[in-house]
């Protein structure tokens, strides 16, 4: 049995993060699927960036798009969804499979509007109707002002993946967001399967310490904030609020490790797969990662619920001047200022692309 095999068969969904209109039509995708054990699949503005840059797939939707007057963001939405309506069709059947827990995949709102609202619930909402499939995720960043927009979003029956969070206290921000649309909608007499992730961003951790601390602690502080979150995640699924939730119906807001490359090259390129088995998660990750974990990857274990010696890691690199918690919010505030950076970078993309059909 491989190792991607053998991850499904714990219990963790393996995803994809990455989608080019190649790797849809030519069968990759699917391959995966079948060979794999791929299960879902996650973008961002970086992703399609290189994608809509670096190949001529979506020339004649430009065209034709842009003759139709779309232009800007406008453009870019009208390309991004015909990819992911064409993805989650792969994926429809794994979707209906497992009853909607699995088969996703996720489409961001604007990286500009990571602070703002207002903006984000109203992009949300416009975005799942556009969609019009059971299966994509809008990804909201879970900033202190994406949780209203969380909570609002899945009030709306939005299904989310909040993406951007990068410790325990974000994801308990963003798992409280969720709880309480679920909770508006209980109120009210709605159905509460609503569907969402939390996803929390875990290499970019390591690559900011690694000249900070002795190498007897490179590579251990990503893992022990993925360990300390899966411990809220859990304390957070057995609490008397969620149970009250899902007595009702709702379905829990599974947890979700994302950026899990290893950056690091003299470590494992498959460090933090092998490192976050656990079941009734999900580890979503770049194709190079995917094929490197299926070629050599080990699940060796799963994370303990109480969250191993992940509180003994974190003093060590406190006592080494780490401070966490200025930390996670450094990284939030750099994550949404890379994603709006390539933002602009998609923006040129089409603009050079749309003169260059002219």
């Amino acid at each position: 049995m491989s190792a991607t095999k053998d991850l499904h068969e714990l219990g963790q969904s393996l995803w994809i993060d990455h989608i080019t209109r190649e790797l849809l039509s030519s069968g990759t995708l699917q391959r995966y699927v079948n060979d794999m054990s791929v299960t879902g699949l996650t973008s961002n503005p970086t992703i399609f960036d290189l994608a809509i840059s670096k190949s001529a797939d979506y020339d004649d939707d430009i065209h034709r798009l842009v003759k139709e007057g779309l232009a800007g963001e406008d453009l870019f939405f009208e390309l991004a969804i015909k990819d992911l309506k064409q993805a989650a069709k792969i994926f429809a059947p794994v979707h209906r499979r497992t009853a909607g827990v699995d088969g996703w995949v996720s489409l961001e709102v604007s990286p500009l509007l990571a602070f703002d609202t207002s903006k984000t619930i109203n992009q949300a909402k416009a975005l799942h109707q556009k969609a019009e499939a059971p299966n994509i995720f809008i990804k909201i960043p879970g900033t202190k002002e994406g949780a209203p927009a969380i909570e609002e979003a899945t009030y709306a029956g939005v299904h989310v993946n909040v993406t951007l969070l990068f410790s325990r206290e974000h994801y308990v921000r963003a798992a409280d967001a969720y709880m309480r649309g679920l909770e508006r909608r209980l109120v009210e007499g709605l159905s509460l399967d609503v569907r969402s992730v939390a996803s929390i961003f875990i290499s970019r951790w390591d690559n900011a310490v690694k000249d900070k601390v002795a190498a007897k602690l490179r590579n251990k502080l990503a893992i022990a904030v993925g360990h300390q979150t899966y411990k809220a995640y859990r304390d957070i699924m057995d609490s008397d609020r969620w149970q009250r939730l899902e007595n009702n119906g709702a379905r829990c807001q599974r947890l979700l490790f994302a950026s899990t490359s290893t950056k690091d090259p003299e470590a494992s390129d498959v460090l933090y797969i092998n490192s976050l088995a656990a079941p009734n998660t999900v580890n979503t990750m770049p194709e190079k990662t995917l094929l490197a974990f299926n070629d050599h990857g080990q699940v060796k274990g799963v994370l303990s619920r109480d969250g191993g010696n992940a509180d003994q890691v974190l003093h060590e690199f406190e006592a080494a001047g780490i401070d966490p918690n200025k930390l996670a919010a450094q990284l939030q505030t750099e994550g949404a200022k890379s994603f709006s950076d390539s933002w602009y970078n998609l923006q040129k993309t089409l603009e050079t692309k749309v003169k260059d059909l002219k």
